[in-house]
């Protein structure tokens, strides 16, 4: 039997921003309807319709959601589409930073 050595990736020299997790947080408005919001979350995320349903209900009913979770420049370009329609978005590390 032979001892495989695994060798684990140098995360000190990484960019902080890559090592973080990101969001798209989508805010209610009064402008848009629900079919305008679930079309383009599909559009912009490739989610299914029922959750774009459920992030569209959460927006409404909350005064927000968190929409997609991916690296920071993942999240910059779902936040440009949704923000295409003249929805609030934000983007922001899950940790606050």
């Amino acid at each position: 039997m032979s001892t495989k050595i695994i060798e684990l990736p140098d995360l000190h020299g990484a960019d902080s921003t890559e090592l973080e997790s990101w969001m798209v947080i989508v805010y209610n408005n009064e402008v848009n309807t629900y079919e305008e919001v679930v079309f383009i979350l599909m559009v912009a995320t490739h989610c299914t319709v029922e959750e774009a349903e459920i992030e569209t209900w959460e927006i409404d009913r909350l005064g927000k959601s968190n929409v997609h979770f991916a690296d920071k420049e993942e999240c910059e370009g779902v936040a440009q589409i949704i923000r295409q329609i003249g929805i609030q978005v934000e983007v922001k590390s899950e940790h606050g930073t």
